[in-house]
């Protein structure tokens, strides 16, 4: 072996022996305490300037779940002059904290008072914390930055600007980045999905996809997840099944990830045997019980939602909020009463789960179905969400099924108390003093809404139709097919008629902005009905519809599915703001209760 004779030499040789075996026991180092340790043994050899070393010490408090923050700030202030490297390990820790705004100010303070300049990963870890805060003008400011250092072309980069002009609700920025990218890769493809689908467009979500496949580009875990769940929130089962074909054959249904988004997708859209094959073929975790459980219980099937409880239970699965929400809602659609009490109690009795507003709107629901309206005001005057609309407007949802104006009437005086009155509580009202014979109380309805210019939500439907997702607005004539959607709707409507359907003369003519159960004319057509007549022209005979809607679905709506079901011999599955309803045969699951 050549040994030299230069003693300078010799010691650069072992001080190099000595940092790279320091270097080595580091990357296996997993807690604080033998990083403590290594440190000092780094002093004692005088390494603690090694810029290498130095950087591998402060990634790991930085970074590591096992690391501290708090340290790693008191190691970078005595790192003299901290290289690119030492600044981004402190920006990336501080951006995935609870506290993401101190990222920003290191990233301000590199600038300003650093000699060393950002890279990729420095804009890529400065916009996460951007996207954290909603800090869209700083995301603004480091955007400029991009475009000045040369990084406008950088795939990470241009990335975490589309992230981050979605996550502050620039959707149409977002869009513009990506489609400026010289190259996308399928990180980029997801994140431009992930933005649509968390902003709530989710056929832009599905679009997406088709340029996806144009382009030949490949898909993962993420992009399945993505998809199903805008498939999920439009009623897309077409295309959810096909995600699911694509799963399979890329090995991916033992992906927890990827098998929840499949139950929650077959669940929302209405096919509870879709769910359960994917949850009786894929590992568990408690996300796979709950989808299982609300699946079963917005369905209205209470006894399936108790089951699958039981065996999360047996399973060694602790039940939390979600889980009781779905035993509770399925309790409530199937009138299982004494059932919903039992579990209501169990929650934080037995299981130290705090009930939340929601579990209180599901036993408001569930004693109103009940027809047991003074305890389900009982049961408002017991919870801490007194001021809190959305129970009274479960109440007087109730007190409309049983016709109770005495009920409504406190329902609607709470509800005006708390300033949070809409069209719909009107409309339940006047509906409720129709079926009572009071006229008076149907004028003030009408004063009420006219005076104050109440307004909601417009009314929309979405039918799924040949890989194609279809949006429908009342009266609407914007749809390529309006023509033949209209005589089409004629026809039905007298097939509808010839089986027994009558048109509910008592729906309210209210003029404004208001909802689909505010029904603004005679001649209206609600976005259902033109989803239906949609929906039958075509697709074959015997073939099921699904369509989501985001209201209630109005009584006359409601008959009008029930004997087209039975005239045309056709399942149709509408999910509305409250439930899901299956019709068959002139019938509904929901036995006209909701």
């Amino acid at each position: 072996m050549f040994h030299s004779d230069n003693p300078l030499s010799n010691m650069m040789v072992l001080e190099t022996s000595k940092a790279n075996a320091i270097l080595t026991v580091l990357q296996g180092c997993n807690n604080l305490t033998r990083l403590k340790k290594i440190q000092a043994h780094v002093i004692v050899n005088g390494l603690q300037n090694h810029p290498a070393i130095s950087n591998s010490i402060l990634n790991f408090c930085a970074v590591s779940i096992s690391g501290s923050l708090p340290y790693a700030q008191h190691l970078f202030k005595h790192i003299l002059n901290p290289q690119t490297q030492a600044w981004n390990s402190i920006i990336r820790g501080l951006a995935q904290s609870p506290s993401p705004v101190q990222a920003i100010f290191y990233y301000n303070r590199m600038l300003f008072d650093s000699v060393s300049g950002p890279d990729t990963f420095t804009f890529s870890f400065t916009l996460k914390a951007c996207e954290r805060i909603k800090a869209l003008k700083k995301c603004e400011e480091v955007h400029g930055s991009i475009i000045r250092t040369g990084y406008e072309r950088d795939v990470v980069v241009c990335t975490g600007l589309v992230r981050c002009y979605g996550g502050n609700g620039c959707i149409e920025i977002a869009r513009m980045v990506f489609d400026n990218m010289p190259e996308r890769d399928l990180v980029a493809w997801n994140a431009m999905i992930s933005c649509y689908s968390q902003a709530g467009y989710h056929q832009e979500a599905l679009r997406i996809y088709d340029y996806m496949r144009n382009e030949n580009v490949g898909v993962d875990g993420f992009t399945l997840v993505g998809l199903l769940s805008s498939c999920s929130h439009v009623g897309a089962l077409n295309m959810g099944v096909k995600l699911h074909r694509i799963a399979s054959e890329k090995g991916l249904l033992r992906n927890v990830f990827v098998g929840n988004a499949l139950i929650d997708m077959y669940a929302k859209c209405g096919n509870l045997d879709g769910a359960l094959e994917v949850f009786n073929g894929m590992p568990r975790d408690a996300f796979t019980w709950n989808s299982m459980i609300v699946g079963f219980g917005v369905h209205g099937f209470g006894d399936e939602a108790i089951y699958f409880f039981n065996q999360m239970l047996e399973a060694g699965v602790r039940p939390n909020s979600i889980a009781f929400l779905g035993l509770l809602c399925g309790c409530s659609h199937q009138g299982l009463v004494e059932e919903g009490v039992e579990f209501f109690h169990q929650m934080s009795s037995k299981f130290n789960v705090k009930p939340g507003i929601k579990h209180y709107g599901c036993m408001v629901d569930m004693y109103g179905r009940a027809g047991k309206l003074e305890k389900a005001l009982e049961i408002i005057g017991d919870s801490p969400w007194q001021d809190d609309p959305v129970l009274w407007r479960i109440l007087l949802s109730s007190s409309k099924i049983h016709k109770n104006v005495v009920i409504g009437e406190i329902a609607i005086r709470n509800l005006s108390q708390l300033g949070a009155v809409n069209a719909g509580d009107c409309v339940l009202l006047a509906t409720i003093y129709a079926g009572a014979n009071d006229e008076q109380g149907v004028a003030r309805m009408r004063k009420l809404i006219k005076k104050q210019g109440i307004k909601t939500t417009p009314g929309w439907s979405w039918i799924e139709v040949s890989d194609q997702v279809h949006r429908f607005v009342v009266d609407d004539k914007s749809h390529p097919d309006s023509g033949m959607i209209y005589q089409k709707l004629g026809e039905v409507t007298h097939k509808a008629t010839m089986a027994g359907y009558v048109e509910d003369k008592s729906q309210f003519i209210f003029h404004g902005s208001c909802s689909e159960e505010c029904l603004e004319s005679s001649s209206t057509y609600h976005s259902e009905k033109l989803a239906i007549a949609f929906g039958l022209a075509k697709t074959p005979e015997g073939t099921s519809l699904r369509i989501v809607k985001n209201l209630r679905v109005c009584r006359d709506c409601h008959e009008f599915t029930k004997f087209v079901s039975r005239a045309f011999n056709r399942d149709i599955i509408v999910r509305d703001r409250l439930r899901f309803h299956h019709f068959k045969g002139g019938l509904c699951s929901c036995r006209d209760y909701w």
